[in-house]
Parts: C-alpha cells; structure tokens; sequence
C-alpha cells in the first residue's frame, strides 16, 4: 500500500500498487511524484520505488487539485488510513477551534455570513414543504452540508471560497455525498432505537464523513468509517467541541435572535477547524 502527494500538496491513501499505476497511467502522476509506503516514514520519489524502477517516465505533475477533480469516488482502506492519521495528530483543543473560527469570521466577515445565511435560508425553506423537506433530510443533507464545509475550507486554507462553493456538493460528490447522508441517518437512528448511546457515539463519530467526501474524493463508505474511527480516537474531545458549539447556537438564538447569525459560523467553522487537526495533520518527522 502505498500514500502519495498529489498535485495540491495533499496526501491521497493507502492506495494499492495497482491503483498507483492507474493514476499514473492516466496522468495523475508520475515517476517524480513524492510517495511513501504505509510501513515507511520516508518520502521518496516514485520511480525509486523497486516496482517502478525500470518504467517510463511520465508526464508532468497534475495541476493543483486536478487529483480529486479528476477521479471518481477513492476507495481506501478505513483502518490503515484512519490509524496514519491517529498516530500524527495531536489532542485536539476543544476552546481553541471555536477560538481560530471566530478569528475567521472577524477576518471574511460579510462573504461567511452570507454564504452561511442563504444556505440555511435554503435548507429551511425546503424543510417548511412537508414532503420536500422530508427527501431533503433523508438525501440531500449531506449534500449541502459538503458545499458548506467546503467552502469554510477553502477559507481555512488560505484558498479563494466563491459564494457557489456551497452548493458544489449537487456537482463535484452528489452521489457520495446522497449515499452517505441515507447510510449514516439510518445507522445513527438504528442505535438510537436500540439503546440511544449507540446513536449518540455514531452521529458524533460521522462528522466528518461530508468533508472527507469533498476533500479527499472518498467513497462513502470509506468516509465513514474513516472519520469514525478517527473521531472515536477523541470522541470526547470531539463531542466537547459539539456541544460547546451547540450551547453557543443557543445562546445566540435565546439572547438575541440575530446572535445565531454569528454563533452558527462559529460553530461550523469550529468543526471544520477539527476536522483540520485531526485528517490532515501534520507529516511525521
């Protein structure tokens, strides 16, 4: 198995031998391209690799993000990638993610609230249609909530967020994104029906599934259980930040009805800022 650097700088596995032959068939890399094994800590370049030393030398890297855009959905295998990315992230501060995500909101003020705004307005506006509102939760959750995460994303990382980045999940992970909203709602209110903290642990233990969707091109089953297994590593820490965030909201909406308009960014910021230091940490020394 094998983890390599695309072209954005991102890290994209474990991957099979032959996976990494597609892609670097297809183009999506080549022998230049820095990759690892999954028992190495140390990057090298592809052609020096036993397994590619006698191949021919291939095109140029792929343009920054061209990997994700270009592949179908990623299968991976949850266990082996979920336990690299345990062992690299650090304990992750509860106060400190909800901290950076005000910080975000003072710096993009205006573009963050309203792209929050709308997408909320749109989301409610679908639930006051009684059986509209009833495929939009059971099916397109995750897909505008994928758009959403996606754009605080972008914003995190320093990248232009456009205000139709929200609505990117209908046209870069649809399906995945659908799949995932149906499994993990039936899963949650499964364990919800049988003893309630099963419920709990799984809705808690998915909240990254949409941002692994959208940033990393899993399958959504492979998203799932990645991010529970990630979570579960920090479950309390996670659920902390979930329920700080949760009050927040509250507090907001029960002290000034317009303070939700604030604490709501907050929140989903806070979220996408765990999701940061917890799947994408930083490489190993």
């Amino acid at each position: 198995m094998f983890t390599i650097i695309g072209g954005d700088g991102k890290e994209y596995g474990p991957v099979t031998l032959e996976q990494l032959r597609t892609w670097i068939g297809d183009g999506r890399a080549n022998l230049e391209s820095q990759a690892k094994r999954t028992d190495d800590e140390q990057w090298r370049r592809i052609g020096d690799f036993p397994e590619f030393s006698g191949a021919e030398e291939m095109p140029p890297p792929p343009a920054p993000h061209s990997l994700p855009e270009t592949t179908g959905p990623i299968t991976v295998d949850p266990k082996t990638y979920a336990d690299d990315l345990i062992a690299r992230a650090s304990k992750l501060g509860v106060v400190d993610c909800l901290d950076r995500s005000w910080n975000l909101l003072k710096s993009d003020f205006w573009p963050i609230i309203g792209a929050t705004l709308v997408l909320f307005v749109v989301l409610m506006a679908a639930s006051a249609v009684p059986i509209l509102g009833l495929l939009v939760s059971l099916l397109l959750t995750g897909v505008f909530y994928g758009g959403l995460f996606s754009y605080y994303l972008k914003k995190i990382r320093g990248q232009p967020g456009e205000f139709a980045d929200i609505f990117s999940g209908f046209s870069l992970a649809f399906m995945p994104l659908m799949v995932a909203t149906l499994v993990s709602q039936l899963l949650v209110t499964l364990g919800v029906l049988l003893l309630i903290l099963p419920g709990i642990y799984l809705a808690v233990a998915y909240v990254f599934t949409y941002l692994l969707i959208m940033d990393k091109r899993m399958d959504f089953w492979s998203a799932m259980e990645v991010s529970r297994r990630v979570i579960t590593s920090q479950w309390w820490r996670v659920f902390g930040l979930l329920l700080l965030g949760t009050l927040l909201c509250l507090l907001g909406l029960v002290g000034l009805i317009i303070g939700i308009f604030i604490t709501i960014p907050i929140y989903v910021g806070g979220i996408v800022y765990a999701y940061e230091e917890l799947c994408n940490p930083p490489p190993r020394k």
